[in-house]
């Protein structure tokens, strides 16, 4: 005669942790939501990073200037002028580089955006 039992141990603490770790070594799968988010995000934040070097190393520039202007740096008056006038010249542009950069950005992005958001609402 054949033994033919059945056995079965169900943990639902043990199956979350398998899970939970699994979930781990899959590969991601983004959603639309997520992929919207993330284009959304990269036309919001265009351009901040350039124009914030520019403006940084400008002011930094317009520093040394003052320096020489109060006399911190031993020198000339006319390095204040010098340093002044191009920290000044640096920092000018830095606004319309984010302007330019955010603007093209948003419209090389702007029909994918679109695609995207009108799958979602469609769905």
């Amino acid at each position: 005669m054949e033994n033919t039992t059945f056995t079965y141990s169900y943990s639902a603490e043990k199956m979350t942790e398998v899970e939970k770790i699994r979930s781990k070594y899959l590969p991601k799968k983004e959603n639309k939501i997520e992929r919207l988010r993330k284009l959304d995000n990269k036309v919001r934040t265009a351009g901040t990073v350039e124009s914030l070097i520019i403006g940084i190393l400008g002011s930094l520039v317009f520093g040394i200037g003052m320096c020489y202007g109060l006399d911190v740096f031993e020198g000339a008056d006319w390095l204040t002028l010098l340093f002044g006038g191009i920290g000044v010249l640096m920092m000018l542009p830095a606004k319309a580089i984010h302007s330019r950069i955010a603007r093209k950005t948003k419209a090389a992005l702007t029909p994918e955006i679109l695609r995207i958001s009108n799958e979602i609402i469609g769905e």
